[in-house]
């Protein structure tokens, strides 16, 4: 955190860093394999579907 010089560009980087965290951390050691792997997808596919507008 000793990069940013500027508190409202470390709280910028945090939101949207919060939001990818949420979006992708699932745990994988409580789901088993095919499960994890839909998660997965899904929340690959509503990323991309975020990135492309």
């Amino acid at each position: 955190m000793l990069r940013f010089r500027y508190m409202p560009t470390l709280k910028k980087f945090a939101a949207v860093h919060d939001l990818v965290w949420k979006l992708f951390n699932t745990e994988c050691s409580l789901s088993f394999g095919a499960i994890y792997k839909l998660n997965r997808a899904a929340a690959l596919a509503e990323w991309r579907g975020l990135c492309t507008g």
